[in-house]
């Protein structure tokens, strides 16, 4: 009692995690602790923040196609498979993610011009709308966030993730 407790740790100076469990991992780096605990939890909300912005896209789209719009919105039209590289999944998740897409008219396919045997699929005069409307006020919530930062503490934070994602996996 009366003893003062920071997160991350209790007064036996044992590392807690947010969940509430105790970490008893011997010869881990601390810093490699948090990290995953960080990122983990920023995953999660990232993940519900995806299905919710889906939803305002469009009721029946995917949480997992918004990754897709956000690809097409930044790079503009792709072939599928250069999508799945990039987003990480297989040809026939992608072609599957796709038809859905297509089926809920936020995206088309056209002919490649610089190679007629493949497609380049490109969001809709709708889907664009719709999924600006939506990214715009997902980025509204970023600037309220983190209204108390620093911008070079925003560009710092934006160039480590970069870091991150652009690293191989090994």
């Amino acid at each position: 009692m009366g003893a003062e407790v920071h997160e991350g740790e209790n007064d036996g100076g044992v590392d807690v995690n947010r969940g509430g469990g105790v970490d008893v991992s011997k010869g881990v780096d601390r810093e490699f602790l948090s990290l995953e605990r960080e990122l983990t939890l920023l995953l999660r909300r990232a993940r519900a923040s995806s299905g919710e912005m889906a939803r305002q896209v469009h009721p029946e789209l995917e949480p997992a196609a918004y990754g897709l719009l956000v690809c097409l919105d930044d790079s503009g039209p792709q072939r599928a498979t250069d999508l799945a590289a990039y987003i990480g999944v297989g040809k026939a998740t992608m072609s599957r993610q796709l038809r859905a897409l297509e089926e809920l008219g936020l995206v088309a396919r056209e002919p490649d011009p610089a190679d007629g045997r493949a497609w380049l699929v490109h969001l809709t005069k709708e889907g664009g709308t719709r999924f600006r409307t939506v990214r715009a006020g997902r980025r509204e919530r970023y600037v309220r966030k983190l209204a108390g930062w620093d911008r070079t503490e925003v560009a710092e934070l934006a160039r480590l993730l970069r870091q991150l994602n652009e690293s191989p996996e090994s």
